[in-house]
Formats: structure tokens, sequence, C-alpha cells
């Protein structure tokens, strides 16, 4: 997907920004008759798609977002001064106003006055601060095994071709210590699971395309708490990991505002460790947390997206993370998976850093910014991390096992699956996905 760092012509530029898609995939058609730079052509062949997911996911015209914001009380004067402001998010297409899928919470993020009382949201956010405050407070980190599964429904018929699917399954590297079992269920013949060195762990299955076919896995891993206790003076310089240095484009690039933020942000720090906390402190201070469309929908960096706008989810952080690390000539890489507790999971993504001679140490960009208003909390996630993990995936970008035909719905990570058949890729409008956790068992402390 580098090709995404190539910009669109002006041309296609000036009418998509005035909402006139279809006058935009006229002129991407016409250009994509002449001879084009290689780069150039595949961006411009990826743009109906682009397009389409884009609109999908601003579903709600104005009418139907005055009504959801009316339940929350914001009146119509408010919701037009909301506008003006640029405090809610919409597009326009072909004139007229269509509003984000999930506005509504992005807007309770911004005004927490008008955030709705979540009961189960905050029993897992106490369940996790109180198991934060027991390591705070001496506890020796836990072992923990976990059972698990995800499944996908198709919701969509697709003619009689053969259904391809990819779900995700647990890679051990830490924290996981082991993958005791996996079974899958629903599709047809034996299940194919990837090498365990893959960076993006998975199984594949076949079955009909047809609406109501169903994939499952189930599977049970075992994981520890990660508490370091790193001392500054005793870090140094490394040579090592220097695949972990380099730019990944279209997302983790070196543009000219984010190495001058970095250089702005860690000043004349030397230690590879406090460079490192320095970034982790503006960011959990300064970068507010918000949903984003699905990310095949941007066109440059989300890395810079969040350094821009500040604001971005759990992955669009840890990027930024990684990023600036690495102008830092820190060594940074990506984690991601699932968020899992008893109460259940939900998908989610994290950082590593390496520091010599402590080696790769965690950080959880999103954890720590929403316990700001906790100091000690708020520290916890740079170098130490919870037991609540389900790792997938240990890289940004990483490839399938057998390979994936079409441009996946996510083409960078993987922690609800990815369909297709023969012709087509199946978005994320074609099926639907749930998690469930019947484990989720301590083990006792890793030393004892």
């Amino acid at each position: 997907m580098e090709f995404l760092n190539v910009p669109l012509p002006q041309s296609v530029l000036k009418q998509e920004g005035n909402g006139n898609f279809e006058e935009a995939l006229q002129i991407v058609n016409s250009l994509l008759k002449k001879d084009l730079p290689a780069m150039l052509r595949k961006r411009l062949e990826y743009e109906p798609e682009r397009i389409r997911r884009l609109i999908e996911d601003y579903p709600y015209n104005e009418k139907e977002a005055k009504e959801k914001l009316s339940f929350m009380g914001v009146s119509e004067d408010e919701f037009e001064n909301l506008l003006k402001t640029g405090d809610i998010d919409y597009i326009i297409v072909e004139g007229k106003k269509k509003f984000e899928r999930r506005f509504l919470e992005n807007f309770a993020f911004k005004f927490p006055k008008y955030k709705k009382h979540d009961d189960e949201r905050e029993e897992i956010t106490k369940l996790v601060n109180e198991r934060i405050d027991e390591l705070l407070n001496g506890d020796k980190p836990k072992r923990y095994k976990v059972g698990a599964e995800i499944s996908v429904t198709l919701t969509k018929d697709y003619k009689d071709e053969k259904l391809r699917c990819w779900l995700p399954i647990p890679k051990v590297e830490n924290p996981l210590e082991s993958l005791d079992f996996v079974k899958c269920e629903g599709g047809e013949g034996d299940c194919k699971i990837s090498p365990e060195n893959s960076p993006s762990r998975t199984v594949y299955m076949e079955g009909s395309a047809k609406a109501g076919t169903t994939f499952k896995v189930k599977f049970e891993y075992v994981l520890h708490e990660q508490i370091n206790h790193v001392d500054p003076d005793k870090v140094k310089e490394s040579h090592k990991q220097a695949e972990f240095l380099k730019e990944k484009p279209p997302h983790i690039i070196f543009s000219k505002y984010l190495v001058n933020l970095t250089k702005e942000i860690v000043g004349n720090e030397k230690n590879p460790y406090l460079k490192a906390r320095t970034i982790y402190d503006w960011m959990t201070r300064n970068i507010a947390y918000s949903y984003m469309n699905p990310y095949s929908i941007y066109d440059g960096s989300l890395a810079e997206f969040a350094a821009v706008n500040l604001r971005g989810d759990c992955g669009v952080k840890a990027l930024l993370f990684i990023t600036m690390c690495r102008i830092a000539n820190i060594p940074a890489k990506w984690q991601s998976g699932w968020f899992i507790s008893q109460k259940g999971a939900s998908p989610h993504d994290w950082a590593y850093f390496y520091v010599e001679p402590y080696g790769w140490l965690p950080a959880d960009l999103s954890f720590g910014g929403a316990r700001k208003d906790n100091e000690k909390r708020r520290k916890f996630y740079f170098g130490n991390m919870d037991a609540f993990r389900m790792v997938a995936n240990s890289e940004f970008m990483a490839p399938f096992y057998p390979p994936k035909k079409h441009v996946r719905s996510d083409p960078y990570d993987n922690q609800v699956g990815e369909l297709e058949t023969k012709s087509q890729n199946i978005y994320y409008d074609g099926f639907s996905y749930e998690i469930k956790v019947p484990k989720f068992e301590e083990l006792g402390n890793m030393f004892t």
C-alpha cells in the first residue's frame, strides 16, 4: 500500500474536496486510459474502492445526525455551532452532509459531559486499574491461562463462489508463553495454520459464499504480566535491531514535520530510554483518544495525522510513537491483537521499543493516555504491561498465509478476520464477527 503516499492529481482532489465523487471517479477512469507512472496507476486503480469505503463509513444524513445528538441534549443551535467549529465529523457527498458512523462516540470523547453511563466499560476499567494498583504496590507479576474464540458470519450472498477466510489466532511472543490448542469449525476440509514465525498469525479456511456461512476458531494460551525495572544510568546506545529504525510507507514515514516535532519533544536528551519516555509523556498528555475511520480510507501517513490533529485511536497512537522513536534512533515496533479480560475482548494495538541492556519494552499509548488523571497509572504503561492481551500480529502490514488475492478490508492489521471470494474482497458491510472469552484463569505468580 505504499502507493497511498502518492498524491492524487489536483483535478481529482478538487472534485473530492467538493463532495463530487461521481465526477472524481469519471476523472480517475479517464486518467487510467493514459500511460502513467506505475505508482500513480496503482494509486488511481485503488481510488474507486477507497471512495466506496469512505462513503460507506459516513451513513447518516443531517436529519439523522441532529436526532441522534438531540437525545444527548444538544439543541439545533448548538448543532449548527458545532458544525462551524469542526467538532462533528462529516463530509459532503454529492451536495449533502453525511456523518461518520461513530461521530456520536467521538463527540462524547471530546465533550465528556455528554458521555453516556456505561456500566460494562466502567467495570472493565475498574478491573484493569485494580490490577495495576496491585502491581504498583509490589505484587509479583502473574501468569494466566485464557480461552477464547472468534467467529465470522457472512451476511450477504456472493453467488456460488468459494469463500476464503483468515481468522487471527495467538502468536507466541512476549508476553505469550504458549498456544495450547487451536480448533477450527465451519470450514470445508482442514484449516491451515500459519507458521509459528508468521508476523500475522492466522488460521485459513474455505467454505460456501452464501449468507449465514460461519467460520469459527477456538484456542487457549498462557501469558504473563510484564514488569520491568529500568535504571536509566545503565542504558547504553545500541546498534542492534537496525531494521526497526527504518521508514515503512505509507504510515511510518519521517516527514519534515514529524522530524521537527520529535526534536522539539526530545530536546537535548541523549539517553535512549529517556528519549522514549519524553515521547510517551508528550503523547499521553497531548494526543486525545478518538475512533478513526477504517485505516484503508486514509491516503496519507496515519502517524502524521495524529501529530497534526492531536487525536487518534490505539493503532494510530502506536504508529506515531513508533515513528518518533525511530526518528530519535530508538528501535520500535508494532504489536496488536485484542484487549481481552473476563468481561470480553475487542481489537487493540500497542508498541514496543528497544533499549540496551533491557531489550524490548512495551508501551501502550492509549491505555496510558486514558489514565493521565492518575500519574502512577499513566506511567505504568511505559515499560510495563498488563495481562489483558492476545497477541496476533508482530508487524504492521504483515502478509497472510496463504496470500490474500484482493486488497484486504484492513491492509495493515488483522484483528477481526478477512474474507474474500475469487472475484472480490468481502468488506465489513458483508460480514459480522463475535469474540467470546469462556476462560480467564490465574495460574499464580511468575516467580515463586
